[in-house]
């Protein structure tokens, strides 16, 4: 199995393979991250971890390194395991996603405009506070197509008999999530293919919470991924239709990030 150290940056979030991350980075812990990611190469990945935060377990600044709605005064300079209890491996889910930094901004005031995408799952092995920031030693995980319930279908048959039948769910969830107006719907030519990336799509697009992404996000292989995604887009649709207003709706017409 693969392993690395490389920075990590723990999120009130989950990121899947493929998604887009955009962050502000204003606490100086993270921004030493960046400056330490801006000595790579360009030609080279930036990469680092972002890991979610179990719940009730963070006593840091809630979204770390999020966007403030209102100015504010610079924040206290914190050491890197600050908020994050005396074991910080703890603190986090043990499953995280890499995420490639394609841009990397510096502010006038020291701060930093972010965009990055997720691209490898990783299993966090250990945690390292001694340093300017978090780095975390991780493990990449292989997205396996899962085994087939049915002895004469072959695992990636089955996953992509799988992701059609979400893809079906998820407009219907769409649908009904915009209150029916169809032109909020992404159409056919928009959604993948692939059923790891049909897997992960829905995850972050779906309107779950934390723990529930972090479900996804850790499954063993994309076939019980999507087994999954079908019976919770199935549950919420049915949800959604005895109810007599969602004031959600935009969520369909915006684009999906998964912070």
């Amino acid at each position: 199995m693969t392993t690395a150290r490389l920075p990590l940056f723990p999120l009130n979030a989950v990121l899947f393979p493929g998604l887009v991350l955009p962050l502000n980075v204003f606490e100086e812990r993270y921004r030493a991250m960046m400056r330490e990611l801006l000595e790579i190469d360009e030609d080279e990945p930036r990469r680092f971890v972002v890991v979610a935060i179990r719940d009730g377990r963070e006593t840091a600044p809630t979204a770390t390194g999020m966007p403030d709605t209102v100015a504010a005064a610079p924040p206290a300079e914190r050491a890197p395991g600050d908020g994050f209890g005396p074991d910080p491996l703890q603190t986090f889910h043990r499953v995280g996603c890499v995420a490639d930094a394609a841009k990397i901004r510096e502010r006038a005031d020291g701060s930093y405009e972010v965009l990055a995408t997720g691209t490898t799952r990783v299993r966090l092995l250990s945690v390292d506070a001694s340093g300017p920031h978090l780095t975390a030693e991780v493990e990449e995980l292989p997205e396996d197509p899962g085994a087939a319930e049915d002895g004469d279908t072959s695992p990636t048959d089955e996953a992509g008999a799988l992701a059609e039948g979400v893809l079906r769910a998820f407009r219907s969830y769409q649908k009904r999530l915009a209150g029916a107006s169809e032109r909020s719907l992404t159409t056919g030519a928009d959604l993948p293919d692939d059923p790891s990336v049909v897997s992960y799509l829905v995850a972050a697009a779906a309107v779950l919470d934390i723990p529930t992404k972090q479900r996804l996000l850790q499954a063993p292989d994309t076939a019980t991924r999507l087994r999954e995604e079908l019976a919770l887009l199935r549950k919420e649709t049915a949800v959604i239709r005895h109810l007599p207003s969602l004031p959600a709706a935009d969520l369909t017409r915006d684009p999906t990030y998964p912070n």
